[in-house]
């Protein structure tokens, strides 16, 4: 039971990893969609996740605003606060013009200076309400609104007292532009990218292709890391348990050789064991991924994201059942290479 719990923690590591990394991105991919701009502006050398505070001029949106397509041009700025949590300055009168109108759960729109929209998951998560105090920037603000997620941003405050409370007056993180006909999209990128040569300017569907674990600096070798632990981990605890199956069968491993059981038979007894044990560990870590969804979800909703992958079950089960193979081998050949008569007086 133990080995098989083992394996199981060695293959909900994998899909944890992955489900998280994964639902992180489609998380923000999803995000950015439901904003309901067409275009995104992003800075000269922006990575897709990264971002510096606030890089570029303000001045770049009356430019975009004044050529032939554009309906509407926004800027933003999204200001780090700590780990991967942001909050995002926004212009609320163009914000909900090109987002289709917030759709808000209780309360509304920024009255003062210091208040901040939140959504419903952050809302849950930390238990606020409107007229709740969220600490961030080393002053307090007033939740004035709890809005669905699914837009932009989970804490949004108002651009111009972000600029001035970051030092970055006139400055923004990032464009957002709505076409008055959105079938030309591609047309107009290519224009904008004319215009605006050294800026990343993408359609939606372009920039939210760009969300995936290939994109993100770091994340490929970060998941490689943790499967190889993981691996490792999985390894030792079969190795251990097969070896000392071994040692406790050494009497009835005599036995059988005394009665004729050819190498190749012990060693398939112990290789049909381990896969077993390996197979019960693999199907018992794809059954814990789902509480570890459901934990995330009750415990860190607005911070954290986990998707259901089965596409690596069948990964994360292969390199299991390879991992307690392996870690069986040398206890099989222990096994198959032990003297009749000392196995038999064994004790």
């Amino acid at each position: 039971m133990l080995s098989v719990f083992a394996v199981a923690v060695e293959v909900t590591m994998i899909l944890t990893l992955v489900g998280l990394s994964r639902g992180m991105l489609d998380d923000s991919a999803r995000r950015a969609r439901g904003v309901g701009a067409d275009i995104w502006v992003r800075p000269p050398g922006s990575s897709v996740i990264g971002l510096s505070s606030s890089p570029m001029s303000q001045g770049i949106v009356g430019l975009l605003e004044k050529q032939p397509g554009v309906a509407l041009a926004m800027g933003s700025v999204v200001h780090p606060i700590e780990g991967v949590d942001s909050v995002t300055g926004i212009d609320f009168e163009k914000f909900d013009r090109m987002s289709g109108g917030l759709k808000f759960i209780s309360g509304g729109p920024f009255r003062n200076e210091d208040d901040v929209i939140i959504d419903d998951r952050l809302a849950r998560q930390q238990g606020l309400g409107v007229g709740s105090t969220l600490r961030m920037l080393n002053r307090d603000w007033r939740v004035c609104g709890v809005v669905e997620p699914g837009k932009l941003a989970r804490k949004m405050v108002r651009i111009d007292h972000l600029q001035q409370l970051t030092g970055n007056t006139a400055k923004i993180t990032q464009v957002l532009v709505k076409l008055t006909n959105p079938a030309e999209v591609d047309a107009k990128v290519a224009g904008l990218r004319k215009l605006l040569p050294e800026y990343r300017i993408y359609s939606i569907e372009e920039f939210t292709s760009l969300f995936s674990i290939n994109n993100v600096p770091g994340l490929r070798p970060f998941i490689f890391v943790v499967v190889l632990v993981a691996v490792i981990v999985g390894f030792l605890v079969v190795f251990l348990s097969m070896y000392t199956a071994v040692l406790e069968r050494t009497r009835e491993i005599g036995i059988l050789k005394s009665m004729g059981a050819s190498p190749g038979y012990i060693l398939g007894i112990l290789m049909r064991e381990t896969f077993l044990l390996a197979a019960a560990g693999s199907a018992l870590g794809i059954v814990l991924t789902f509480g570890t969804r459901a934990l995330v979800s009750l415990l860190a909703a607005a911070s954290l994201t986990q998707m259901i992958v089965p596409d690596w079950w069948p990964i994360a089960a292969g390199i299991s059942i390879a991992g307690a193979v392996l870690g069986a081998a040398y206890p099989g050949w222990k096994a198959v290479r032990q003297d009749v008569l000392e196995a038999l007086s064994y004790e």
